[in-house]
């Protein structure tokens, strides 16, 4: 009996010893350099940490943004014969990211990061960018694409969930769901530093008012604060970003959902100007456009640095997209 007693002890400790993290044998990541050690990340080989002491965050729904090869499981005239819309799109945007100099980059509307990485290497391959990630929709071309100079860590992808339209029934009274959007919602963890990382969610909302869009947009955003709770409930000092097109106006529901939040931790801030709007670039009369900061992140916003950046004429910019871009700065020692 006692034999058998001493086999299990044995076994278990073997199990234990088995499950813990191989980087600890190794004692050049183990020391210094992973970004996440818990769960196994590290730092790109030969990766140095920039010394900055603040880095800035872009978000911009450029409309429409297409490469110019047909994608044949995607059926629109956008994206099947682009050339004729895009005119001189993709130089301007490589002049606006130049005068930006965002560390971080998150485009809506935008169809693909492999798009992106193509623009980065050949009109943008002095500025750092290495980094992409996207999660495409398999059956449409306008999704939310990332390009940063921080080695960027898990995604994850929200393409596959299904979302309520809250409070609403349809025709027939009956309730309905939705899971064709939420390609163009993802989180990604983001390492400014070895000090430093945060949480960065990239989105593109249902467009559209009415009473079906706000209860698509309001179980979107549910299923974001649901995932919220879940990772402060791992790490109750996680930093939170949310940026993008939230196609709700100030003052909404849905951006209410947001900012409203009863539990501090849980809670987002506007830090925008209320006066700042972003809809329609040549005339904008409304805010659909928002970086909204956990209580967390917020100890590092850099006062009065979120901004919509003034580039080009109000033509040129309409010739870009219908939207403004939002830049934000964020102060990290």
């Amino acid at each position: 009996m006692k034999n058998c007693i001493y086999s299990i002890v044995f076994l278990i400790l073997v199990g234990c010893s088995s499950a813990s993290n191989l980087i600890e044998n190794d004692s050049y990541f183990s020391k210094e350099n992973y970004v996440a050690k818990h769960n196994g990340e590290v730092v790109p080989f030969g990766y140095k940490y920039s010394k900055k002491k603040s880095f800035k965050v872009l978000s911009w729904n450029v409309e429409h943004f297409v490469d110019s090869f047909d994608d044949p499981y995607i059926n629109s005239k956008r994206e099947n014969k682009p050339d004729s819309l895009m005119g001189n799109k993709v130089d301007d945007l490589i002049a606006a990211l130049k005068k930006i100099d965002a560390d971080v980059v998150v485009l809506q509307e935008f169809e693909s990061a492999k798009f992106l990485r193509n623009i980065a290497d050949n009109g943008l391959s002095d500025m750092g960018y290495k980094y992409f990630a996207d999660v495409p929709s398999h059956g449409w071309y306008m999704n939310v694409v990332v390009m940063s100079k921080f080695p960027l860590g898990v995604i994850y992808g929200y393409g596959n969930v299904t979302t309520p339209i809250l409070e609403y029934r349809n025709d027939k009274g009956e309730p309905e769901t939705q899971n064709t959007l939420n390609t163009r919602m993802w989180s990604v963890e983001v390492y400014p530093n070895s000090d430093y990382n945060f949480l960065l969610t990239g989105v593109h909302l249902k467009a559209g008012r009415g009473e079906r869009n706000i209860a698509m947009r309001k179980g979107q955003i549910n299923f974001l604060k649901q995932q919220y709770k879940r990772f402060l409930k791992e790490d109750k000092n996680k930093n939170i970003l949310v940026v993008g097109d939230f196609n709700s106006v100030q003052g909404s529901e849905e951006i209410n959902l947001f900012l409203n939040e009863e539990s501090k931790r849980e809670k987002f801030i506007d830090p925008l100007p209320k006066t700042v709007m972003t809809h329609p670039s040549n005339a904008p009369e409304r805010r659909l456009d928002y970086m909204l900061i956990n209580t967390n992140m917020y100890k590092v916003y850099k006062e009065n640095s979120a901004k919509v950046p003034q580039l080009f004429t109000p033509k040129k910019m309409k010739e870009i997209s219908d939207h403004l871009p939002v830049i934000t700065t964020f102060i990290i020692k």
